[in-house]
This record gives C-alpha cells, structure tokens and sequence, in this order.
C-alpha cells in the first residue's frame, strides 16, 4: 500500500478545515502550529519534509490540544529538543504518551506500521523504547475501551475508508 502525504493532507483537510477552521500543510525541516492570524484566516498544522509519519505525529499532538491550546503556537506546549538527559527525556515522555497513542491509532487507520519515537537520538544516554512502547500501548488500551475522541474517530474514519482498511482491534496493537 502507498502513502503520499498528499493523501493524508487532502484527508485531514476534507475532515477538518470546514469544522475546525484548520489545514494541514507540507513545511520544511521542522515542524509548528500557527493559529490563525493576520496573515492565515485558519490554522495550520505545517509537518516536516514530506515524511507521512511526521504529518500523523503533529495531528496526533493537534487532537490532543483542546479550544484554548489550538489558539497558541506550537499548542503553547514545552519542547525539550534531542539530546535530553535522562531526567528531561523522561519529562518528554511523560507528555508523548498520549499523543503518540493517538498516532498509533491513526497509522494503523492507514494501514502503516507504527514505532513510538524516543526522539534522543543525541542523548547522553539510550531511552528505553519497549518501555515507552508499553506505556504507550497501556494508552491505547484505555483510550480503546473508553471509545475515541472525536476528532481522532474522524481522522481514523476517514483513513479507514480512503486505504480500505476493517475496523481497529486491540489485538492489532503489538508491542514489539
């Protein structure tokens, strides 16, 4: 199965710019939120390089800012950038959980295989990716069992629909 990331701006955009006022749109070598402003009458979810991954990583963090977070740059969250300690990189993962159970949600909505990013890759040290993943995956589970957030039932619809793919199980979420 291909995945453009032409495809997932076009699915987002048909799913949110007329309830959302939002758009999701190809940057460069970073990504950002810009709320609406002066020079953009809606908001805009910019991901980087064209990477597929990227652009479901930065709509998982967008489902989970509520109104007043998706009224401030970069959803007025803190980023610590790689090469964190040990002490900050767990700060870092503590705030990934949820967003990256909600990326796991939509990748296999498209079809795509799913790993968690550490994202340390100039650490001091190795971060434990089986743990985050298990943390991750515990996320998951109670999200599965509480049902979807809207915004994340959208997206997953819209994915399933546009790659053809059965409704999600929890046996398909493995850690590994």
């Amino acid at each position: 199965m291909s995945h453009q990331y032409q495809d997932l701006i076009s699915i987002f955009n048909n799913t949110f710019y007329d309830s959302f006022n939002t758009k999701l749109e190809l940057g460069g070598d970073e990504p950002i939120y810009l709320p609406a402003g002066d020079e953009f009458t809606y908001h805009r979810i910019i991901f980087a390089r064209g990477f597929y991954q990227s652009g479901m990583h930065e709509i998982a963090h967008w489902c989970v800012a509520g109104p007043e977070r998706r009224l401030l740059e970069d959803f007025g969250y803190w980023y610590e950038p790689d090469g964190r300690t040990e002490q900050v990189q767990a700060e870092f993962e503590k705030v990934e959980i949820r967003p990256q159970a909600y990326e796991w949600i939509l990748s296999l909505s498209a079809g795509l295989k799913f790993n968690v990013s550490c994202d340390n890759l100039n650490g001091d040290f190795e971060p434990d990716r089986l743990a985050f993943m298990t943390k991750v995956h515990n996320e998951v589970m109670t999200i599965l069992d509480s049902g979807l957030p809207p915004r994340v039932d959208m997206l997953s619809n819209a994915l399933r629909e546009f790659y053809q793919i059965a409704p999600l199980t929890k046996e398909q979420f493995i850690v590994q």
